[in-house]
Order: C-alpha cells, then structure tokens, then sequence
C-alpha cells in the first residue's frame, strides 16, 4: 500500500487498487468520489481515497451502490461516528442473514441434485 499523500491522479488511484480509470469516473459520476479539476485532470484528496476503499470493500462483500452511499454519508470527520457505525453494523448483518438464507438454498439444491444424480446412476 502507498504512503498516505496529500492528493492521487486518477491514474495514481486506479493503479493502486486495481480498477480501472472508467470505474473511478463511475463512482464519481455516482457521488461516491469528488475529486477537485483543474481542466480535464481530476485530483483526488485522501478523503476520496478513503472513500474509494469504503467503496470497494463494500461492493466486495455486495453491498449496493445506495448501501455504500448513505453509510458514507453518515461519516463525519471528527466525530464518533457511532450512528454510520451502526448503520454499518445493521446492514452487516442483514447481508449475512441473506448470504446465510442463499447458502441454506444451495445446499438444499446440492441435496436434490446429488439424490437425482444417484438415482440416475443406479438406473444405468
């Protein structure tokens, strides 16, 4: 990982953290990331670089692009920040419960096939 800088180009952050420049205007585009423009060149602050880690961990773990927005929306610096902690927390556990509640289907899935699998076998 870099040392923390004062600000990033966009070609300085899409090397970084493996993404490409289109996906960072993406995210841009979307609110997710404000970087400061001097004609066509964005910079980005460490704020967006943050803000770009935030949002690659949760798309990572499939957070929705709302999700991602309105937790980091409820960031703000020098605070406790225990309301987007919460937040956080909540939605957290609601994709675990709907990550559980898929796994629990495929595994169901997996038993029907293997039992159809087996009765196909034995009828050769």
């Amino acid at each position: 990982m870099e040392e923390a800088r004062e600000s990033y180009s966009i070609t300085d952050l899409a090397r970084e953290f493996g993404v490409t420049a289109r996906t960072l205007r993406f995210y841009e585009a979307e609110g997710l990331l404000s970087p400061s423009r001097k004609g066509a060149s964005r910079t980005y602050s460490r704020a967006d670089r943050a803000r770009l880690a935030w949002v690659l961990r949760g798309r990572a773990v499939g957070f929705s692009l709302a999700d991602i927005r309105e937790l980091l929306d409820l960031y703000t610096p020098g605070a406790d920040n225990r309301a987007q902690l919460e937040a956080v927390l909540a939605k957290t556990e609601q994709r675990l419960a709907a990550l559980r509640a898929q796994r629990a289907a495929i595994d169901l899935t997996v038993t029907e096939l293997e039992q159809f699998a087996a009765t196909l076998r034995s009828r050769l």
